[in-house]
């Protein structure tokens, strides 16, 4: 029987990474960052769970308190922003809302995995956009890939998987050539691994200032999470800061209620304490960097990372002689998980010894080819 639509046949599907071989392995698969939430976040919830938390009553659907609280963080307009269970299922909604049946979605690619299957989901055909060599953003190619059919653009910077990010200019250039018809994501996830960017000339031609984007042009959203910084992962906690055009039909498709009470709690919380949070993250940011250079004198060469996580690259693979599985298992045999996507391989940077353990896999593959 067809009971779904015909394209939903060649859905990808989103793959989490692997189980462990054992029981001390070492999870650099998922660009979880090693840190508990800060104290503030686990004193209110243990405070909302010890007086009930009123978990049977349903949650403030207009999450008023944290949308309160963001709008003071981000320096933002209330009325332009989104609250969602993560930036994904944000994403999610966006792409309802905007895709027309067969609309273009266009995106660079390899990038996040979840961005062809919402399209698809959405009822949408997406149009991946190949990196340049560097993992970077082809924005050129991007532009001319825009037609008359195109009903939404994707962009990630830092990008998910290479670590990649945008620089102010090109981006501004970018969008300057998008006709105001059709709305822009900027997908932010793992923007606090990425240098601050203020008025310098330096941080801008490294990083894009999304904000700025988005208050210059009303068609950008900018996505941003608590997963990944912040900590809060399995709390599912994500927001757009837009337009007051574009956010309030995305909250009309809301699902009622979808922001649960911990999870509007926490967020609170966890901003009252956010330059711990951007301490931990630059810390992680150092490692990052370490472990780059670390890999590099061992002969593996990466991306310049502005997030949590390397990426080792299919033409890095083949110049080894190692295939994407090969170097899985390599790092499986040394008690650590990375991530294969497609032909490449991602490795977050969380544990110290998550580290130690990818270096010690790459000179096992050396001492087996050589």
């Amino acid at each position: 029987m067809q009971w779904f639509r015909p394209e939903l046949a060649d859905l990808p599907s989103y793959v989490a990474g692997k189980r462990p071989r054992n029981a001390d392995s070492v999870k650099l698969s998922s660009n979880e960052v090693p840190f508990p939430p800060t104290p503030a976040v686990a004193a209110a919830l243990a405070a909302a769970v010890a007086q009930g938390g009123e978990l049977n009553r349903y949650p403030d659907m207009s999450c008023a308190q944290l949308t309160a609280a963001l709008a003071a963080y981000e320096n933002w307009d209330p009325a332009g922003i989104v609250v969602g269970n993560g930036s994904t299922a944000l994403i999610e909604k966006f792409l309802q809302a905007v895709v027309t049946p067969g609309g273009d979605v266009v995106s660079p690619w390899r990038s996040f995995e979840a961005y062809p299957i919402a399209t698809i989901a959405a009822g949408g055909r997406f149009v991946g956009v190949p990196l340049r060599a560097d993992g970077t953003h082809d924005l050129e190619a991007m532009a001319a890939a825009i037609t008359e059919n195109t009903r939404a653009i994707l962009l990630c910077s830092p990008n998910n998987p290479t670590g990649t990010t945008i620089p102010h200019a090109e981006l501004a250039s970018f969008l300057a050539k998008v006709p105001a018809r059709i709305p822009a994501l900027l997908d932010e996830a793992y923007i606090h691994f990425a240098p601050a960017v203020g008025e310098s000339q330096a941080s801008r031609a490294v990083v894009q200032n999304g904000k700025e984007l988005a208050r210059q042009y009303p068609n950008v959203a900018v996505a941003r999470t608590f997963s990944k910084a912040f900590a809060l992962a399995g709390l599912r906690l994500g927001y757009l800061l837009t337009s007051p055009a574009l956010a309030e039909p995305l909250r009309r498709i809301a699902t009622p209620f979808g922001i649960n009470r911990l999870a509007q709690v926490a967020g609170q919380a966890a901003l009252t304490e956010a330059d711990t949070v951007l301490e931990r993250a630059a810390q992680l940011a150092g490692a990052r960097d370490e472990l780059a250079t670390q890999l590099a004198a061992a002969g593996w060469h990466t991306p310049t990372s502005h997030a949590n996580f390397l990426w080792v690259s299919a033409a890095e693979l083949d110049r080894h002689g190692v295939s994407a599985a090969r170097f899985e298992d390599a790092c499986m045999d040394a008690g650590v998980l990375v991530r294969v996507l497609g032909e490449g391989v991602r490795i977050s940077v969380a544990e110290p010894e998550g580290s130690t353990r990818v270096l010690a896999a790459v000179r096992a593959l050396g001492e087996r080819s050589s």
